[in-house]
């Protein structure tokens, strides 16, 4: 009998122990590959097992070309993904323009949930190279008119569309439309929702958590980057964007899922360097 109870409580503390181990090995979090966007270019399938290896859960992908995702048919993407224990959850798609049907039934397939554009679509956009500036045309109706489009075929195939901001939207423009506010207020939160980046509506001057106040429920994925001294990217938890107070209105923005990004890197760090100092970051803030 004490022989048969000493084994009992040996398995009971090996399975409470393996199940502990899991625990504090358990993924969590998102990050979009766009931040390793060089790395993915070099080797997709090695750069994407060591985002599944720093514990993230979830990504958001950037690259779709001639009907696959950084060379992988839709399954074969899904499939490598599920492989690594990570999920498919969004991706920016740039190049929506008459193709839309078949962007949003390869997205579809590969198993992602969200279907963002990421800037106006159809060339109602202009990029700045040199300083890094984008500018968007003055006809915000037009925009919200293609983006209503494109969300209503999203949603028949299953999958919600949201629009990405950067800090351009936030400022009038000739017309005297806000377009941030414009695309808020006019457009059906049945068929389109938001992106909020963290760091573009900070750059901007504005406060996501008025927004979330305004605009409840309305933005369901976050990008998270934080910004330095400088005004420049930085690691989540390296700057001066106050996380705690925006991540304690999570539900009132609707938020769902997150993603780390962070679209350069200074002072000799690697991307992969710093979406593994954002995680850590991320920890202590408290996201889960």
């Amino acid at each position: 009998m004490k022989k048969t109870f000493i084994v009992s409580f040996f398995s009971l503390f090996l399975f409470l122990s393996l199940a502990v181990e899991g625990i504090s090995q358990k993924k969590w979090g998102g990050m979009t590959l766009y931040t390793v966007r060089n790395e993915m270019g070099v080797d997709p399938k090695e750069t994407i097992k060591k985002v599944a290896d720093l514990g993230y859960k979830y990504i958001e992908a950037v690259d779709y070309k001639d009907g696959k995702f950084y060379g992988m048919t839709p399954k074969e993407f899904k499939s490598y993904l599920k492989s690594l224990g990570l999920k498919p959850i969004s991706i920016h798609m740039g190049s929506m323009t008459t193709n839309a049907d078949t962007l949003i039934a390869d997205v579809k397939a590969a198993g992602f949930k969200y279907f963002i554009a990421p800037v106006p679509p159809m060339g109602m956009f202009k990029f700045d190279r040199e300083t890094r500036k984008l500018t968007m045309e003055d006809d915000v109706p037009k925009l919200a008119n293609i983006l209503n489009t494109i969300a209503r075929k999203a949603k028949a195939a299953g999958l919600e569309f949201l629009y990405h901001n950067h800090d351009f939207e936030f400022a009038a423009m000739p017309s005297g439309i806000v377009p941030i506010d414009y695309l808020l207020e006019n457009l059906d939160p049945k068929y389109v929702n938001f992106q909020m980046d963290l760091y573009w509506v900070t750059k901007a001057g504005a406060d996501p958590v008025a927004y979330f106040n305004k605009y409840p429920g309305r933005f369901k994925i976050w990008h998270v980057k934080d910004m330095d001294d400088q005004g420049r990217f930085a690691p989540v938890g390296q700057g001066n964007i106050d996380f705690k107070r925006i991540l304690a209105n999570k539900k009132l923005s609707g938020m769902k899922y997150y993603m780390v990004e962070q679209d350069q890197v200074f002072d000799g760090m690697t991307p992969m360097e710093a979406i593994k100092i954002s995680k850590e970051g991320l920890e202590k803030i408290g996201f889960e």
